[in-house]
Formats: structure tokens, sequence, C-alpha cells
């Protein structure tokens, strides 16, 4: 990561995207992954961001983020920003093993029910850049329902393999956004 910011003395850190001077304005589209990498499968929202970035060189106006469990502070990251694509554990009914995708009022939901702190953080942040004027175009959340949230670092056995999914979902929506993916051996 050549230059990329570093945010992990605050429990997140950017994965993708060179510093820019401020007057080239906030990034078109956020990927946010978000979770608690100390309690195996919350983190794989963050596991998902990072299979992403090992992948995929972005575009100059696509950031991609390990929100972990930041809360309000990630305002200064996604203020701006058109579209945001989080990455999450869900809690939506997916005891099949598969990946969901959600977004209008599906997401107002997923937040609503608070399940874990950075859930309070980016309904607090989604809010209040309603209540100021300032909200994101258009926010979709992809993630699997967790296995195990014992303390841990590695996703559980069942989760592993969900990683290479929800990437794929993550690209596919990315591409309807209009943002051109290159995989990372194409470029070498």
């Amino acid at each position: 990561m050549n230059g990329a910011a570093d945010l992990s003395g605050k429990c997140g850190s950017l994965i993708q995207r060179d510093e820019a001077p401020d007057f080239l304005g906030p990034p078109r589209v956020t990927v946010l992954g978000v979770g608690n990498v100390l309690l195996s499968d919350e983190g794989f929202g963050v596991r998902v961001a990072e299979a992403l970035d090992a992948a995929y060189d972005f575009p100059d106006d696509v950031q991609v983020l390990d929100g972990g469990v930041l809360g309000m502070e990630l305002l200064r990251f996604v203020t701006g920003t058109e579209k945001l694509l989080i990455l999450d554990a869900l809690r939506e009914g997916g005891a099949d093993g598969k990946c969901r995708r959600l977004s209008d009022e599906a997401v107002k939901a997923h937040f609503r029910e608070k399940l874990s702190a950075h859930e309070i953080g980016v309904q607090d942040v989604l809010t209040f850049l309603e209540v100021t004027g300032k909200p994101v175009g258009e926010v979709v959340v992809i993630g699997a329902e967790p296995v195990s949230l014992e303390a841990g670092l590695s996703l559980s056995e069942e989760m592993t393999p969900r990683v290479r999914e929800a990437a794929a979902m993550a690209a596919k929506e990315l591409s309807r956004w209009g943002v051109e993916l290159k995989r990372k051996e194409e470029i070498k």
C-alpha cells in the first residue's frame, strides 16, 4: 500500500487510496469493510475488503476502507461520497450460508438492529449525513450470517469460503456503479 493513509491507531485502516490533495474532493465510491476482527466472523466485512484490495487495483475515485469499529470517525471518510458499499456480517436470516445484498429500506433495518458497536456507528454516520443534507446517494450492504462470534482473529471454517462469494458480489456491484476494476495480476 504505497502512500496510503494509516488509521491503524483508530481501530481501522485505509486499505486502498493514495493520499490526495483536498481540492480533488471526496471519492465518488467508498467500499467500507466493517466489523470487529477480534471476534472471528464479526470481522467478515473487513476480510472481504482485504480480499478486494488484494485482487483489484481501483481507480482514483474509489476508496476501500477497513472501517473496523470506528463509529462516528467514519464520517470524515464517507462525507461527500456518492455511493457507499458496506461489507459486514449480517443477521438477516442467512442461515443457509449464502451471502446477501441489502439495499434501500433493508439497509436501514439492518443498522437499526444495533447488534454491535460498529453498526451503531455506521447508522449514526448515515443518519448524520441525512440530517445535514449530505446523504450518500446509494448505500448497499453485502454480507453473510456469522457462524461464530468467539474471540479469535480468523474466520470460522464455514465463513472462509464466503469471503470469495461476497467479494464477487461486491465486484459486480461496483461494476454496476461504473467502476472499472482491474485485476492486479492483469496489471503486472
